[in-house]
């Protein structure tokens, strides 16, 4: 797959294409109906299919300060694009300049003179341009001109709700990971480095992997989760562990109450490995929230909940099929 970051990396020879565009973040069940009909369209006109994503989050180029959380990096939703048959991952600089394209401008000169698109697939619910002005009619009306056809597909929904990337976060944030995995279509993920911590948890028996997540990634409430943890290739070896192989997990999101912690962690406890993770880049793949967090009355409490974690979180996952 190409990568593309912005139109001027477009070669020189580039032909017609079937593009796809969206934020995209979460590349969740709606999105990869879009991709998988982005890429069949392709195909079935032997042309690449593209996705056109944008950075940063037009939110916050719209409104300062207003970045949602993000369910997936840039890097992870190039991965998974990728796994769905896209051809090209195009990321648009999303800027002030390009905020306030008029729709029509932005068909003709992205669309039409640049990128040469045959067909556009979308949501029902695209807009594009100058204060989202463009919808797909217009987009339509516009392809007639200049001979490219559009496709807007009805949202994916079940048991009445809409799958989106808004809908996901709210289940994130409320904790509820197996509901957003539903949504997603896989495991809601944490990727950061490995940071050194207060080192707590190795004295008490439970030596955690302290995860720096990126600033805008959407951690789920507090409480501890079953999950699956995974060093991410990153060509530094790991003694102990297999880069891109997973391994079970109890996870604590909070702030260590009991210790009257202030500071908000993600600390994975890897069951039945050790391994030195300090500056790895990992991933936490969260499946079940175990119980909300705690405040325990003496260390002795807790490190007898951390035992009652740890086989929680064995037994979850020991159910899941590899």
């Amino acid at each position: 797959m190409q990568r593309w970051r912005g139109l001027d990396e477009i070669p020189a020879d580039w032909g017609r294409c079937v593009l796809t565009i969206g934020v995209f973040d979460g590349v969740h069940r709606g999105h990869q109906q879009l991709i998988a009909r982005a890429v069949e369209a392709a195909r079935a006109r032997g042309v690449a299919a593209v996705l056109m994503t944008f950075d940063p989050h037009p939110m916050e180029v719209v409104r300062p300060g207003s970045h949602p959380a993000q369910l997936t990096t840039l890097a992870r939703r190039a991965e998974l694009a990728e796994e769905l048959g896209i051809d090209v991952f195009c990321v648009m600089p999303f800027t002030p300049e390009f905020m306030k394209l008029s729709p029509e401008r932005y068909a003709h000169e992205i669309l039409v003179e640049r990128l040469h698109v045959a067909e556009v697939v979308v949501g029902e619910n695209f807009t594009f341009g100058k204060k989202a002005a463009g919808t797909v009619d217009m987009l339509r009306s516009i392809g007639e001109r200049f001979g490219f056809a559009v496709q807007g597909l009805t949202l994916v929904a079940e048991h009445a709700v809409t799958f989106s990337s808004t809908y996901i976060r709210s289940c994130v944030d409320a904790g509820d990971v197996a509901a957003a995995a539903d949504a997603l279509g896989r495991p809601h993920r944490v990727e950061g480095v490995v940071v050194h911590g207060d080192g707590r948890g190795r004295g008490l028996g439970f030596p955690t992997a302290n995860v720096a997540p990126p600033i805008y990634a959407a951690i789920p409430a507090d409480g501890v989760y079953a999950a699956w943890f995974t060093v991410l290739d990153s060509g530094s070896p790991v003694e102990g562990l297999t880069a891109g192989q997973r391994y079970l997990a109890a996870v604590s999101v909070g702030t260590n109450p009991t210790f009257s912690g202030r500071k908000r962690t993600v600390e994975a406890f890897v069951l039945d490995e050790k391994a030195d993770l300090y500056g790895q880049h990992v991933a936490v793949d969260f499946v079940e929230r175990l119980r909300g967090m705690e405040k325990f009355d003496s260390v002795e409490a807790l490190i007898s909940a951390m035992h009652r974690d740890a086989e929680r979180a064995r037994e979850v996952l020991t159910k899941i099929p590899q």
